[in-house]
């Protein structure tokens, strides 16, 4: 039985070990953290998530775990409404989709499918990969070593197996200008109620403040601000202290939000990057998800085209007949990266203008942005933006939230 090693737990490894199980794969994921990674935000079911999802078979549990959304707005400190796109917008596909889940949902109904032809190695990454042949020998922080046929690299934008196999981060990294932090906040009878909406209050400087529904009884956070550098990730007290910092002064519920950061456990903080490489493959090692093509959450396309790498792979894999031939593997490589290429590098296109309508610089842009958010629903400009999606999904393909980047960028 062929062995692959898939360094990374998330929606890309994951997806890719519940694929490869079911092809006939002896799959080990191991993964850096101690347990399955919580936290993230909402993801939507369009495009490629949903059609994915519906060819593992998964796609009925993840409907089953959508958070009520009523849709986006920008609002003042006091939550004067400057703007509102409701999820009928664009017939469901503008900013918020009425089909969105958790990030950790979506993680632990993939990873609840894996049967046992998939070992996890929690709390464990790879040190060195070494080419045996028509095998890899993988030494693991534990000192460990075990041969395989295939590893691939499914451990984000900051990845160890690029780092190893490809050399380092600030290679491939093309940071956008912006932070984000994330986390959970849990609600207390004294928190105010998001009715279902996603709220952002802009505030010059390009500063941020984000809130949109979780789970009953839960609020999901976000910070967005100025940063291409930020504290190490290891280092969460200077973390906190550079978000308040950051957005001292800033009004609406801000000092509420910081103050649960600090006790939040899924609390993240990371730049908005995007990852460029010239290839995805050398040898029996392969990068899939954001390791490969991170286009950034301003992209609205990081969970479906992780989703649909996974497929891509797997498919090509089997197209090959790797299982039969071991010596195949290479050229299964090559017609993955040349099925997903395009996609990635589409994904990679933000629209001109993205960073400023997420992070406006001024009073006179949030109020801009505003304007636009207003516009793009108006009944002369409507039909427009429409024909205008219906041409992106054209030429992109079957992605998922392309809707986002449209609206933005009109």
């Amino acid at each position: 039985m062929a062995r692959a090693l898939i360094v990374g737990g998330g929606i890309a490894g994951d997806t890719l070990a519940l694929f490869l199980e079911r092809d006939g794969w002896e799959v080990t994921v191991a993964e850096i953290a101690p347990a399955l990674r919580t936290g993230g935000q909402t993801v939507d079911l369009r495009g490629d998530s949903r059609e994915v999802l519906q060819e593992a078979g998964l796609l009925e549990q993840a409907l089953g775990c959508l958070v009520p959304q009523s849709g986006a707005a920008w609002i003042t400190a006091d939550e004067r409404r400057l703007a509102a796109m409701p999820v009928e917008a664009f017939d469901g596909q503008g900013l918020v989709s009425k089909e969105e889940l958790l990030r950790t949902d979506l993680a632990r109904i993939i990873h609840e499918a894996a049967g046992p032809g998939v070992t996890r190695r929690f709390g464990e990454t790879v040190e060195a990969l070494e080419d045996k042949g028509n095998r890899v020998l993988a030494r693991f922080r534990t000192g460990e070593t075990a041969e395989f046929d295939l590893v691939v690299g499914a451990d984000g934008a900051h990845s160890r197996v690029r780092a190893l196999r490809f050399g380092p981060e600030e290679n491939y990294r093309k940071p956008l200008g912006l932070a984000h932090a994330w986390f959970t906040l849990t609600e207390t009878p004294e928190t105010p109620a998001l009715d279902g909406w996603f709220l952002m209050h802009n505030t010059p400087g390009r500063l941020s403040v984000e809130a949109r529904p979780g789970h009953q009884g839960q609020q999901e956070i976000g910070f967005t601000f100025a940063a291409d550098t930020l504290p190490p990730r290891h280092d969460r007290e200077a973390q906190f202290a550079l978000l308040e910092r950051t957005f001292a002064g800033v009004g609406w519920r801000t000092q509420e939000f910081l103050a649960a950061a600090r006790q939040a456990p899924d609390f993240a903080l990371d730049t908005f990057d995007q990852v460029e490489m010239p290839c995805w493959h050398d040898g029996r090692v392969v990068l899939v998800g954001d390791s490969a093509w991170c286009a950034s959450p301003l992209s609205g396309l990081g969970t479906a085209l992780a989703l649909r790498g996974a497929a891509e792979l797997t498919a090509a894999l089997r197209s090959a007949e790797v299982l039969d031939d071991p010596d195949r593997l290479p050229a299964a490589l090559a017609a993955f990266e040349a099925a997903m290429r395009p996609r990635a590098a589409s994904a990679q296109q933000l629209p001109p203008g993205r960073v400023a309508m997420v992070a406006p610089n001024s009073a006179l842009g949030i109020w801009f942005n505003a304007f636009v958010m207003r516009a793009v629903q108006s009944k002369l400009v409507r039909p427009l933006i429409a024909k205008a999606m219906a041409n992106s999904e054209h030429g992109r393909g079957s992605q998922g939230a392309d809707a986002p980047s449209l609206v933005h960028s009109a």
